[in-house]
């Protein structure tokens, strides 16, 4: 009772700024708690900043997420300002690594993070609709989950403009909600303690709070309920599937289902190890230390009541995505056996069928691997590369790890960037490793993905390669958000993406909105004659999703193995 209270006197005083009722401007909506207020930019409302559950604070801090029930001061809340990202997790503070400990304090700073406008009450969501929009539209909605694996990322960091305003221009306008979730150690930190707890995996915790909460609220706005699509990358696109198979594929909230469809941009199946696990568990006790609670009879109630600078130096004490382990993430979704919530790896859960049986997109950069294989330079011959990558995965057998490495030659022809001959191999093994990555992470995974629910329900998958030729990077990870959100480098492929999508969230079909070039009929995919829609600098194509087969034969057969 306590922490609810707490947190409630948090609330109440983050909100204590929200205008008054008679001086409030600009578009509103009439949600559960009172008015939301927002603003309008050209022909795009915003609601930004919303707060879809209580600040996680204080014995709230590694919890699951509480609903907001109180009103808003003056019953009017104003959604205008930046809103505040969850705390970010940069890079590893090691005190063995001086460059890197230098680099990882000044980012874990108070001063930095304050900078950046992030801490710990971060729980919000933003909506952006077609300005003239009203509660009687009902408009299909997106709601989207950002990537930063795991670690890295916030709603602030991506407008929902370019796509609203290229709906409505369509003709078929869409409304845009974005989720903020905790990410690093207050979002996925695991071990034996807090699966007693049963508060395991919150940042999935916290995007269905966000699902919830449209349920709940959306058609204020002018939203449908009944026709949400959600849409992630990278870990918000593993997100989107993690959300698929919640609750063993039930996603039904007060009898009716939060989704009707997802989109996936590079991101799908990731197989994980448990929350009990002797890896998930070190990663625990490295906080725990950190945090000086090591001699506390319990470490978890001492975790939530140290100073917020405490905690997070604690938490970012462990290897990040970008240092030498890479994709080894320490922080992501691991299945919790004790929980019906999220009980199983994924790749289980999709064998098995128990997913949400909705039509979905999903499909892959062309270079998804070298950001991921930058930094290991040291890495030149493939007894190296072997022990490396059989490090990433503590309970595949070496000899299958072997099997799977030997399906990429040592000829750098035949590495990431693809098609790029004998450039771009900045260390013996690099366009190799990139290649490997690139396939267990992302582009093979998908395939895997596609060749089950293609099955029993409508499905499309793509190859962006509209960055073809890029130095070292290629069509890199991360490339499609410049894209769709920025319209960097590639106005053909923000067209490409936007169209389609407004299709599909619209009718569930990306084909369904003549849209004309670059846009091509896109076909639907099956494992006769599996077939990708490829993006290009100009122009799309079409394209067998059939390279590299020896190497998806050789993960399909260590099926429910490299498990991270």
């Amino acid at each position: 009772m306590r922490s609810i209270l707490f947190a409630a006197t948090a609330f109440t005083a983050v909100l204590a700024a929200p205008l008054d009722e008679k001086r409030a401007t600009g578009p509103s909506a009439v949600v559960r708690n009172g008015t939301v207020v927002g603003s309008t930019l050209g022909n795009v409302d915003s609601f930004k900043g919303i707060p879809f559950a209580l600040p996680p604070t204080g014995s709230l801090r590694l919890k699951p997420p509480q609903s907001v029930t109180a009103t808003y001061p003056s019953g009017t809340f104003a959604a205008t300002g930046e809103p505040k990202a969850c705390p970010q997790f940069a890079s590893q503070v090691d005190s063995s690594d001086i460059p890197a400990d230098v680099l990882g304090e000044l980012l874990m700073s108070p001063i930095v993070q304050a900078a950046s406008n992030s801490g710990e009450d971060c729980l919000t969501l933003n909506v952006q609709r077609p300005a003239g929009t009203t509660s009687s539209s009902k408009l299909p909605v997106v709601f989207w989950i950002f990537g930063g694996g795991f670690e890295l990322g916030s709603t602030q960091m991506y407008d929902g403009t370019p796509l609203v305003a290229e709906s409505a221009a369509l003709g078929h306008g869409v409304i845009y909600v974005a989720v903020n979730y905790r990410v690093g150690g207050f979002g996925w930190l695991a071990g034996k303690e807090l699966q007693a707890d049963g508060s395991t995996n919150l940042g999935l915790r916290d995007q269905r709070k966000g699902l919830e909460w449209v349920a709940e609220n959306i058609a204020a706005f002018g939203g449908d309920p009944d026709k949400v699509t959600i849409w992630g990358e990278s870990a918000g696109a593993i997100s989107v599937y993690d959300q698929m198979i919640i609750n063993g594929g039930d996603h039904q909230y007060n009898g009716k289902p939060l989704f009707r469809g997802a989109i996936m941009n590079s991101g799908s199946i990731v197989p994980a190890v448990d929350v009990a696990h002797p890896k998930a568990q070190a990663v625990y006790d490295v906080v725990v230390n950190a945090a000086g609670c090591g001699g506390s009879s319990d470490t978890l109630e001492c975790l939530r009541s140290v100073d917020y600078d405490t905690f997070m130096r604690a938490a970012d004490s462990v290897p990040g995505l970008f240092s030498y382990q890479s994709i080894a993430l320490a922080y992501l979704p691991r299945p919790d056996p004790a929980s019906s919530f999220f009980p199983v790896s994924p790749e289980v859960a999709n064998q098995n069928g128990n997913y949400a049986k909705v039509p979905i997109i999903s499909g892959d950069q062309e270079d998804e691997g070298p950001l991921f294989s930058l930094v290991q330079s040291n890495i030149t011959t493939s007894q190296q590369l072997l022990d490396y990558v059989a490090s990433a995965f503590p309970d595949t057998p070496k000899s299958v790890v072997a099997t799977a490495v030997a399906t990429y030659p040592e000829d750098p022809a035949a590495g990431s960037p693809f098609r790029t001959g004998l450039l771009n191999n900045i260390y013996p093994q690099y366009k190799r490793l990139a290649a490997l990555f690139g396939d267990a992470v992302f582009n093979l995974r998908r395939r895997q993905l596609l060749y089950t629910v293609s099955s029993t329900v409508p499905a499309w998958s793509y190859l962006d390669s509209h960055l073809y030729g890029t130095a070292v990077l290629g069509t890199f990870h991360g490339s499609d958000l410049l894209s769709i959100f920025f319209g960097v480098a590639g106005g053909t492929s923000q067209k490409t993406y936007l169209d389609y999508y407004t299709s599909f969230i619209n009718f569930l079909d990306p084909n369904a909105i003549g849209t004309g070039l670059p846009n091509i009929y896109w076909p639907q995919y099956n494992t006769t004659k599996p077939t990708l829609l490829q993006l290009q600098q100009v122009g799309n194509n079409l394209l067998p999703d059939t390279y590299r087969s020896a190497s998806f034969q050789a993960l399909t057969a260590a099926y429910g193995q490299f498990r991270t």
